[in-house]
C-alpha cells in the first residue's frame, strides 16, 4: 500500500494579536489560516485522498460541525480543532495552551488514516465493481476515520432508529452533562467525550433519559458500566489486535450492541477494514444492484453475514471502506434530491450505521 509523504509547513512568527488567552477565557473562532497564521499548520492532502465535507458529514462521527463555509470545528483527542481544506493542503488550528506541531500532525494522520492510499483503492474497487465505478466518480476522498473506541461505541449505541442531526444533538448534550469542559469559542462551550466511569454511575441512566435518550439511556449507561468495571477502555482498544470475528463477538456481548453497531465500531475504531455494517439500506442495495440475499425476508444475523461475506469477496480486505463510499453517495444524493436537505434531517435512519433498536 502506498504511504503518503506529508510536508510540514513551517510556522511563521506569532503575531502579538494571536497570543493565547488564559484557560476558560472565551476565544474567537479561527475559521481560516489568515486568522492568526502563527496558530495554523498544514499537511499536504489532495482531495482525492480526503474530502472533509464528505467524510465529516456522513454519519461516521458526530462531533464536527461546519462552523463557517469550508471550516469544520470539533473535538478530537480531548482538544478542539478547526480544519480547512484548500486545494491540496489540509490546514488546521488547535485551541489550547500549546501551538500545533509534529504531535498534532500525527493525531490527524492517525484519525484520517492518511497512510492508506485512497486513489489506488478506488481504482481496484471500480475494476471489480461496475456499480461502484458509476457512483464513486462524484464522491472522491471518502475515507474511514480511526476513532477512539469508547467514543465510537457509545455514540453508535445512540444511532438506533435515529438520524445524524438528532444523534449529533444527543452526543452534544451527553458531553455537556458528563464531559470535561475544554474551551469556549465565542458563546459555545466545547467538552471532551466522557469516560466510561463518568457514565457508569447509578444515576447516569436517569440523567440520560432526562436528556432525551429514551430507551438508549439504559444501553449507553450499561455498556459504559460494563467497560468501566470489566473490559476497561484499554481492553477495548486492545481489540484492535484481535481478529475481526473475536472483536465483534466481544462487542456484541455489551448491552445494546447488535451486529450492525458492532461492525460500525470494528470498522471505524478497531482497524477492521473488512467489517461491512449492514442495515436495511445496505440490504436493499445488495439485492437491487448485486443480486445478493434476494430470498431473505428479514435482516437476520445470517443474512447480515451473507451480505458482508459477499462484499468482502467483491471488494477485498478494505470492503468496509468501499461500503463507506457508497453509503456517503446515497446519503448526499438523498439530500440533493430533497433540495434543502430536509429529508436528511427529518428521519432517514440510514444516515448512520445503526438504525435498529437492539
Amino acid at each position: 500500500m502506498r504511504v503518503l509523504r506529508h510536508r510540514l509547513t513551517p510556522l511563521p512568527p506569532r503575531a502579538e494579536g494571536c497570543r493565547r488567552p488564559p484557560p476558560c477565557t472565551p476565544m474567537a473562532l479561527r475559521d481560516a489560516p489568515s486568522a492568526c497564521p502563527a496558530l495554523w499548520r498544514s499537511l499536504r492532502c489532495p482531495t482525492a485522498e480526503l474530502r472533509l465535507d464528505l467524510v465529516l458529514s456522513s454519519g461516521q462521527t458526530f462531533r464536527w460541525r461546519e462552523s463557517s463555509p469550508g471550516a469544520w470545528t470539533g473535538v478530537l483527542g480531548a482538544r478542539v480543532w478547526t480544519l480547512v481544506q484548500e486545494r491540496d493542503r489540509l490546514w488546521y488550528t488547535v485551541y489550547g495552551e500549546e501551538p500545533p506541531g509534529p504531535d498534532t500532525d500525527g493525531i490527524l494522520r492517525d484519525y484520517f488514516q492518511l497512510d492508506v492510499g485512497l486513489p489506488a483503492l478506488y481504482r481496484a474497487w471500480g475494476e471489480a465493481d461496475p456499480h461502484f465505478r458509476r457512483v464513486a466518480g462524484d464522491f472522491p476522498g471518502v475515507r474511514v476515520l480511526r476513532q477512539d473506541p469508547v467514543e465510537c461505541l457509545l455514540s453508535f449505541i445512540c444511532t438506533s432508529n435515529n438520524h445524524v442531526a438528532r444523534i449529533a444533538a444527543m452526543i452534544e448534550r451527553l458531553c455537556q452533562a458528563f464531559g470535561r469542559r475544554l474551551c469556549q469559542l465565542g458563546a459555545r462551550p466545547f467538552h471532551a467525550f466522557p469516560s466510561p466511569a463518568a457514565l457508569a454511575g447509578s444515576d447516569a441512566e436517569a440523567k440520560l433519559r432526562a436528556l432525551g435518550f429514551g430507551y438508549r439511556a439504559k444501553y449507553v449507561s450499561g455498556s459504559a458500566r460494563a467497560i468501566a468495571e470489566g473490559l476497561g477502555a484499554e481492553g477495548l482498544r486492545r481489540l484492535r489486535a484481535e481478529p475481526y470475528a473475536e472483536a465483534r463477538r466481544v462487542l456484541c456481548a455489551l448491552p445494546g450492541v447488535g451486529t450492525k453497531v458492532a461492525d460500525c465500531v470494528c470498522l471505524m475504531a478497531l482497524d477492521k477494514a473488512e467489517a461491512v455494517p449492514v442495515d436495511t439500506h445496505v440490504w436493499r442495495m445488495a439485492r437491487r444492484h448485486y443480486g445478493a440475499a434476494e430470498g431473505a425476508r428479514s435482516l437476520t444475523a445470517r443474512v447480515h453475514q451473507e451480505i458482508g461475506d459477499f462484499f468482502r469477496g467483491l471488494w477485498g480486505p478494505y470492503a468496509g471502506w468501499a461500503q463507506a463510499v457508497l453509503f456517503c453517495a446515497a446519503l448526499h444524493k438523498g439530500q440533493d434530491a430533497a433540495g434543502s436537505g430536509k429529508r436528511a434531517r427529518r428521519g432517514r435512519g440510514r444516515e448512520s450505521c445503526g438504525d435498529e433498536k437492539p
